[in-house]
């Protein structure tokens, strides 16, 4: 080989994988677009082969496939050396990439990423939003640090339960039930049904299951502020977890159904390897303050 291999291309190799291009990577990193295709190209001289098809979006060589998994342990492996000199030295620092659902990102994180900022300053968390069922893929490939994970079985150890996440229909202000306590499943009958395709299906047909109530959506909707505003605009009723409450309008309001039905949330870790001081630092935190408890 010509050259050692470094953590600098490693990292290069890593963002332009995951962002799909060389452009998203850069500002990934913080870096230039030359300063990542130059990472990315001394790496190839190193390997004496191509790691990346050039291609829109770009991916990985077969090549590229098989080194993927040992940069993401070394740039991890790195990390945490950081983050425990910096914890032996007083205080966490670095960045934690968290991925949770869109309801928990709205609902949840923000009181939590506050409690992290006043106890670990120096400490970034870096927020993605995705599906219940991409989570534990992000986390487990080393895309993310760490996730809050819906209805996790089993739950991974070391996790910290956040509770449960009640499910509550979705309605106008004017609608006959909004001012119930709590609503039937089966007086939702006569609506036209919006459902998300999210991970509360299950949980949603479930309840119309137990209540004996045939479950017949109208519409399937895959983004939920899309399906918000289609509720807000009079076309139908829908239900979601209680989370979503910071999402709606002033003229939507949720209430609970019966019967009662609920999500579970887990914060974690990677399953298949040891946390980072960081990740470990943030989770010490949720349990001190008793959150979900």
């Amino acid at each position: 080989m010509a050259s050692e291999v470094n953590l600098a291309q490693l990292r290069a190799l890593i963002a332009v994988a995951d962002a799909g291009g060389f452009g998203a990577a850069a500002a990934e990193l913080g870096i230039s677009q030359s300063a990542v295709s130059h990472a990315v190209a001394a790496l190839e001289r190193a390997l004496g082969a191509p790691v990346l098809h050039r291609t829109t979006p770009a991916r990985p060589t077969p090549l590229g496939e098989q080194v993927l998994p040992h940069a993401r342990t070394a740039v991890a492996s790195a990390a945490a050396v950081r983050s425990i000199a910096t914890r032996h030295s007083g205080g966490l620092t670095g960045t934690v990439r968290l991925a949770a659902p869109t309801t928990v990102c709205q609902g949840l994180l923000p009181a939590l990423l506050q409690d992290w900022r006043a106890a670990h300053p120096r400490l970034t968390v870096r927020v993605f939003e995705g599906e219940d069922d991409e989570l534990p893929v992000w986390l487990g490939a080393g895309t993310v640090d760490a996730a809050v994970l819906v209805d996790a079985d089993p739950v991974p150890p070391g996790a910290v339960p956040l509770g449960a996440d009640s499910m509550h229909a979705l309605l106008r202000r004017d609608h006959p039930l909004a001012g119930e306590a709590a609503v039937d499943v089966a007086d939702l009958e006569d609506d036209d049904f919006l459902l998300s395709e999210g991970g509360c299906e299950r949980h949603i047909r479930d309840a119309y299951r137990r209540a004996g109530v045939r479950f017949a959506p109208r519409h399937r909707i895959r983004d939920l502020n899309t399906l918000i505003g289609m509720v807000h605009a009079g076309v139908g009723v829908s239900v979601m977890p209680a989370l979503a409450q910071p999402m709606l309008p002033a003229d939507c309001v949720l209430v609970p159904i019966r019967p009662a039905a609920h999500r579970t949330l887990t914060l974690t870790g990677p399953a298949g390897r040891p946390w980072s001081p960081a990740v470990s630092g943030l989770l010490a935190a949720v349990r001190t303050a008793g959150i979900g408890a």
